[in-house]
């Protein structure tokens, strides 16, 4: 199957096994299309028609233009940079048995454990690194087949296949090596940061897939891969945001970290950075307060972050009439319960522009009787009230340690993108909008 993005796509993942890669190499992507990095430390001083971007954590990121001449709101898209899985504790080494030498690690996010198991993996992250009297962030991933989670034989658990409860204090923790692999960890760590290991101060390690991500399928219809939730809505959006022409508004790219785990970080969805960010962009414009709150009325979010496809082995876990099919387009997300943000209002507009770039769209609900995730829409409305609408891109195995997504849908949604981010919206009275 012929499509524009999925081998770009494919290779940003491959390069991106942590949320601080992804953010690195958006803001690479940035850097190469002369956007302008600012830091949150400084005074910004912001021109018409310049392109800027800020980044907090080294692992959210938030990319704008100044238009040449302000006629609108801001036009905002988000997504998040973290996907589940483990994190590394800080005493790392266990021995097990006195024979072997174990990682201790903690969930991050709800991931599938099972799927963790008999795959070779490694480490990635970020290091903090003493260099004379500064601390220095160093990206790191160990390129090699580091670690392995194994599983039991079934000849020495006959229920395996009845079902399984995973205990992640047991179950899961990865082999590092025999006892020579002892006290080796932390100098494998400082090898791939090209540092000592006494000059490490501080980490935030995760275990990352060693494998990637490929095109399955009788026709090349499928992208099988890691992190699809949610790298794929990360990418799609930020290439509709390079990709569109100037409206008078303000387009806004937002990847958030964290929201995996409740977005109620300093640098997740439920933070100020993002209101912080919009006021910061007001002011250098010239607006007032006074104005910059008339600009929110006349805003509008885009909340990117997968949806499930209905399953082919189960289709019975799906709301009949409200499940999506991979390639067959864009999903809007509803629940009357809030924890997806679409409304009629939001709804309509998003259509609206789906239409124009003609793109399919889909619908997504829960069953009723199945609790389902929400995502940072509700959450990122708290702190930015605008109208908001939740979509995603349609994909099954969820949380999966490999997931998979219909090949056609990344190129829907960067059309669509490159259209809604060269829009403005008019909210000339109650209840009448204009795009």
């Amino acid at each position: 199957m012929e499509t524009k993005y999925t081998g770009t796509l494919l290779d940003f993942i491959d390069r991106s096994p942590s949320a601080f890669h992804v953010i690195r190499n958006f803001s690479e992507l940035l850097d190469e299309q002369g956007y302008i990095p600012l830091r949150e430390s400084q005074r910004w001083a912001l021109q018409p028609g310049g392109k800027y971007y800020v980044t907090r954590n080294g692992s959210s990121l938030i990319a704008f233009r100044v238009p040449k001449q302000l006629a609108g709101g801001f036009m905002m898209a988000a997504a998040h940079s973290d996907s589940p899985t483990f994190k590394i504790k800080e005493t790392a080494e266990k021995a097990s048995a006195g024979h072997y030498i174990q990682l201790s690690t903690e969930k991050y996010g709800g991931m599938i454990m099972s799927t963790w198991l008999d795959r070779p993996l490694s480490v990635a992250g970020r290091v903090l690194v003493r260099e004379g009297d500064k601390l220095v962030t160093r990206l790191v991933c160990v390129d090699q087949d580091l670690l392995v989670i194994p599983n039991v034989a079934i000849h020495m658990d006959r229920t395996v296949n009845d079902g399984k409860k995973y205990n992640a204090a047991v179950d899961t923790l990865p082999l590092l090596g025999g006892m020579d692999a002892k006290d080796s960890f932390r100098a494998i760590v400082a090898k791939s940061a090209g540092v000592e290991p006494d000059a490490i101060v501080g980490e935030d390690l995760f275990l990352c897939c060693r494998q990637k991500g490929t095109v399955v399928g009788a026709g090349g219809e499928y992208v099988h891969a890691p992190r699809l939730d949610d790298v794929e809505c990360a990418f799609g959006c930020m290439t509709g945001f390079l990709q569109a022409e100037e409206s008078g508004s303000v387009p806004v790219c937002c990847v958030f970290d964290n929201e995996e785990v409740g977005s109620s970080t300093k640098q997740g969805a439920a933070s100020a950075l993002l209101r912080d960010v919009l006021r910061r962009i007001a002011s250098g414009m010239g607006q007032d307060e006074e104005d910059f709150q008339t600009m929110l009325a006349q805003s509008f979010l885009v909340s990117a972050d997968n949806a499930h496809a209905q399953h082919p082995n189960h289709p019975e876990y799906a709301d009949a009439g409200n499940c999506p099919y991979m390639n067959e387009g864009i999903v809007i997300k509803y629940n009357a319960n809030q924890r997806y943000t679409t409304d009629g209002v939001s709804d309509a507009i998003f259509r609206t522009v789906c239409a124009e770039s003609g793109v399919p769209v889909q619908v997504f609900a829960n069953r009723s009787d199945l609790a389902g995730g929400g995502t940072l829409g509700s959450i990122a409305n708290t702190m930015v009230p605008v109208n908001t609408v939740d979509i995603g891109l349609p994909q099954l195995a969820m949380h999966s340690a490999f997931e998979t997504a219909g090949a056609k849908d990344l190129d829907y949604l960067a059309d669509a993108m490159t259209v809604y981010f060269g829009k403005s919206l008019r909210t000339d009275a109650a209840g009448e909008y204009l795009l």
